[in-house]
């Protein structure tokens, strides 16, 4: 029996329309949570999928109080494009529950207005085992390869609003 993902092809699955968080505080760094579900170190911003009827901003709100467990947040800006990324072809029929290639995203810049003890990420179906603030720069270091070029993207688009609070 081949290997789950061995026998499937980038190009026989769709995206799936998802929403990325940059959540800054007010000393401009950025919300990153170590996934609970990786056998590597695997930090990220929070991300989800887009439900119908939602527009991205709605989405990224509902995520944000899903994976971060508050809604304390103000909207700063978002991409006006959307950008993709694929799995690596180890994790296609595994990760995103076997149905997607990858994930095309909408990346939306939210401020964080409350106090670290309001951040609660041992919600109803957690998603980071841990969590921490961390400067704009040092994010490609600690993300998957796969997402990097995703992230140096996001970095570059919403470093003019990401900066500390004055």
């Amino acid at each position: 029996m081949p290997r789950p993902g061995s026998f499937l092809k980038h190009d026989d699955l769709p995206y799936r329309p998802c929403v990325g968080i940059m959540l800054v505080n007010r000393e401009g760094l950025v919300f990153v949570g170590r996934r609970i579900d990786q056998t590597i170190e695997g930090w990220q911003m929070p991300q989800g999928g887009i439900d119908d009827g939602e527009t991205p901003l709605q989405a990224a709100l509902r995520e944000m109080k899903e994976e971060v467990g508050t809604d304390k947040a103000e909207y700063l800006g978002e991409m006006e494009e959307w950008l993709a990324y694929d799995l690596p072809q180890h994790l296609l029929g595994v990760a995103l529950h076997g149905r997607y290639r990858g994930q095309r995203q909408k990346w939306i810049a939210l401020r964080f207005i409350g106090e670290d003890q309001d951040i609660d990420i041992k919600t109803a179906d957690p998603e980071f085992g841990s969590w921490k603030w961390l400067a704009l720069e040092a994010l490609p270091r600690l993300i998957v390869p796969f997402k990097r070029d995703t992230y140096m993207k996001v970095i570059a688009a919403f470093r003019g609003i990401a900066g500390p609070v004055a």
